[in-house]
């Protein structure tokens, strides 16, 4: 059975993993400049089966503004074109027959904007992962108490201590998307 304090770690544990995906999803919006990880939701068709991009090919950086996909087998490269054109990321690759060249384009503002909506969504999605964990850690704690396992005046303490990391980890949230609004609207 799980100690009362343990609740508390096991709940800090499951906010650092909601913060992590936040990043990771931060990732995948194009900003402007060559970043390989905008094309990790992209997956192509690869002996009957639904394969990453990055499984079956190098992707790299040629400079700020070109992405450079050279697959590991250059028959896959008509079919790894029509991925990214199935992406709707914006993008369009251009085939020089061994490699694909991606030239990102500047955003314009509007497409800033919805961009910006975007990560406030992701941002909003992450501090609901949050309060789910505290929702959970705090009915864990109630069901302790209810089992005399702890006393009272420590399971409000460890509530009390719950709720700080809540707003700890709610503010670092705000921090993450405020840089990468920041980030999305500087040209």
């Amino acid at each position: 059975m799980i100690d009362v304090s343990d609740v508390l770690t096991h709940g800090e544990e499951k906010m650092k993993k909601a913060i992590a995906t936040l990043n990771k999803e931060f990732l995948t919006i194009r900003t402007g400049r060559a970043n390989p990880a905008i094309l990790d939701r992209v997956e192509v068709e690869y002996y009957g089966s639904m394969t990453p991009l990055k499984g079956v090919a190098n992707i790299s950086t040629a400079d700020g503004k070109t992405l450079v996909i050279q697959p590991f087998d250059k028959t896959l490269l008509k079919e790894i074109e029509q991925a990214i054109h199935k992406s709707q990321l914006g993008l369009t690759p251009n085939n020089d027959g061994s490699i694909l060249r991606i030239n990102i384009p500047q955003l314009t503002e509007d497409r800033r904007k919805e961009l910006a909506k975007q990560v406030k969504k992701y941002g909003e999605e992450a501090k609901i992962a949050i309060r789910n964990v505290r929702r959970d850690s705090s009915d864990e704690l109630k069901k302790k108490l209810k089992a005399a396992q702890s006393s009272e005046d420590e399971v409000k303490h460890q509530e009390e201590n719950l709720q700080k990391l809540t707003d700890k980890y709610t503010k670092e949230i705000d921090k993450h998307v405020q840089a990468k609004e920041a980030d999305i609207m500087s040209i």
